[in-house]
């Protein structure tokens, strides 16, 4: 227990720490006015970043460096006018942190605009003569005046429908709006897992008529239909969606079918208009009306052709199952089966099983195969990064497992340009290589090609760069080392044949199933088979790290009007639908031009 000293020095500590947040938030905002480009970079150390999200510059924005961010902030401050810098009540007190390796004060802080509201975050540190400047500051855009989210005591009265007798009830209402009888959805929306769900919610409060469709008969089929076993990966308090938490009875790493199920009830009470069982076949944009023209198929074979001004693609990063060219499968006597339509190793009990790949999908599709009889080898294409759950997969559980409201830890999470991402994660890298030592030798000792990637930056800028290339261990990795599930090269393997993998050494190793566990095509793929050629082209690349570090076309607007990309896991989405929807209500209200 501390004593009163205790106490008090910590008191002391944080009036010291909002003080020094203060006067520099006071002294930004004071230079910001003057237009002062000498005057901003005097309050930042040489080597500092800035990532603005939409507040300053429309777009997510990386800034490195004393004089690029001072001269950035200067000339978008004559068309922003951010103004009445402070510290909200509401928001996490100033504290005293280590990020990214430097120890700082860190300071959650509001502003104004001549658009809205927004937020920020700035990390003060004192140089050489004990100054404290700023080396790293963001600024996202929380809300449009006027289009405030109706939340709370903003919430909608509902007086179009209640105690309306004689007249249309809610239920009635929600028929109506979701059959699009009489009207054009101002947005489409692709797909109805954590991405399509997050920016339909968002929209609707944006007051944007927003319609999703869903190839599958029900909303969560997509996470239902996947391999039996599946739970997520990481802990369920970075996982919730916009305004609805899950309940705090769930389990740490939730299972698939609850989630499918909490998507299906989140769709209803978050009052989403949701076609099931509708298939997007293809969109072609009118330059002259500025809509398109997306045709839609629904399960019974009727077809629709919606004039929506926006169309957001929520499919996800793994849309489309590749399937490589592998010598020899075809003449393979067994079984084979992508890891999209693999379900569980109940009916190869006493079988033997290949899974090609060495991913997370792979090593949980073995330990599936394994716990139910199955004689499983996992075969390995390339390097592979293997992460323990617990603790090695925690250390990106920060900054939401330190005692931030979901709030602040999104808008902490949101902040950091990419070299310091880069730095952070190469960082907890080095961590997992310590953590996972044992585990890590005894996989080299068998053979396995193990690496943190090209960079050192581990599993999460594999999964930025190309989608996969990481294991999230569930218990795979301790049964290869005991050689209980089986590792094989594929360098090793000259073709497969009737009854299984034929050796460069003449040797066969027979096998009833094969798994392929490789992985999906860039979403570049599905721009092709939905909207064509041209439309591939003139966009560029989805998914990837672009050339300023950021995702490429990703939660922002790209160079087609009215086309925009959503994907990753339940945070980003949760996070980065906000931004979205923001855009796409700019844009309505006549504030915002196509890039």
């Amino acid at each position: 227990m501390n004593t009163y000293e205790d106490a008090f020095a910590e008191f002391q500590a944080a009036q010291r720490n909002r003080g020094l947040a203060e006067a520099w938030l006071r002294a930004f905002g004071a230079a910001l006015a003057t237009g002062s480009s000498a005057g901003i970079a005097a309050l930042f150390h040489p080597d500092s970043h800035w990532r603005d999200v939409l507040a300053f510059t429309w777009h997510l924005t990386p800034t490195s460096g004393q004089d690029a961010i001072a001269a950035r902030f200067a000339a978008e401050q004559q068309r922003v006018g951010a103004h009445g810098f402070h510290l909200p009540t509401e928001r996490r007190a100033p504290r005293e942190v280590t990020r990214f390796g430097i120890a700082s004060v860190e300071a959650i802080f509001a502003f104004k605009t001549a658009e809205g509201r927004g937020a920020g975050v700035v990390r003060l540190s004192p140089d050489a003569d004990g100054a404290m400047r700023a080396w790293h500051i963001s600024t996202v855009l929380e809300a449009l005046d006027g289009h405030e989210e109706k939340l709370g005591a903003n919430r909608p009265t509902g007086a179009a429908y209640s105690r309306n007798f004689g007249g249309d009830n809610w239920a009635d209402v929600r028929r109506k709006a979701v059959a699009y009888e009489d009207r054009e959805p101002t947005v489409l929306v692709i797909g109805a897992a954590q991405a399509g769900l997050a920016t339909a919610a968002r929209l609707n409060q944006q007051g944007i008529d927003t319609l999703v469709v869903e190839k599958w008969p029900r909303v969560g089929d997509s996470w239902r239909r996947r391999y039996h076993s599946l739970a997520l990966h990481n802990a369920v308090q970075q996982n919730h969606l916009p305004y609805l938490d899950f309940p705090p009875t769930w389990p740490k790493y939730i299972p698939k079918d609850m989630l499918g199920n909490w998507f299906e009830f989140y769709a209803d009470v978050m009052e989403i208009n949701c076609w099931t069982d509708t298939e997007f076949v293809s969109g072609t944009w009118d330059e002259q009306a500025k809509c398109w023209t997306a045709l839609v198929r629904r399960g019974d074979g009727t077809e629709r052709r919606l004039r929506p001004r926006h169309i957001v693609f929520a499919n996800g990063v793994s849309s489309y199952p590749m399937v490589p060219e592998i010598p020899g499968l075809t003449e393979f006597a067994g079984d084979v089966v992508h890891s999209e339509g693999f379900d569980s190793g109940t009916a190869w009990k006493g079988k033997r099983a290949f899974v090609i790949g060495t991913g997370s999908s792979a090593n949980d599709i073995a330990l599936d195969l394994y716990s139910n009889g199955v004689a499983t080898s996992l075969i390995q294409r390339g390097p592979t990064t293997v992460i323990s759950i617990d603790p090695s997969a925690r250390l990106g559980e920060l900054p939401w497992s330190e005692g931030s409201s979901l709030e602040d830890a999104d808008l902490l999470v949101a902040s950091p340009t990419p070299p310091l991402t880069v730095k952070a994660l190469k960082a907890n890298a080095q961590r997992m290589r310590d953590f996972d030592k044992e585990m890590i030798d005894g996989l080299v000792s068998i053979g396995f090609k193990h690496d943190y990637g090209t960079d050192e930056t581990g599993h999460l800028m594999k999964y930025f760069r190309r989608g996969g290339g990481y294991n999230l261990d569930t218990g795979s990795s301790a049964l290869m080392i005991k050689g209980k599930i089986g590792l094989l090269q594929y360098e090793n393997i000259a073709r497969f044949c009737a009854e299984g993998a034929l050796l460069h050494d003449g040797s066969v190793v027979p096998a009833d199933l094969v798994v392929l566990a490789t992985g999906y095509y860039p979403q570049a793929e599905l721009v092709r088979r939905a909207l064509g050629e041209e439309m591939v082209e003139r966009i560029g690349p989805v998914w990837g790290i672009g050339p300023d570090g950021e995702l490429s076309n990703m939660y922002k607007r790209t160079p087609q009007q009215g086309l925009w990309f959503i994907a990753g896991g339940l945070a980003q989405c949760r996070i980065n639908s906000k931004y979205i929807a923001l855009q796409i209500k700019a844009m309505e209200l006549g504030k915002l031009g196509p890039l």
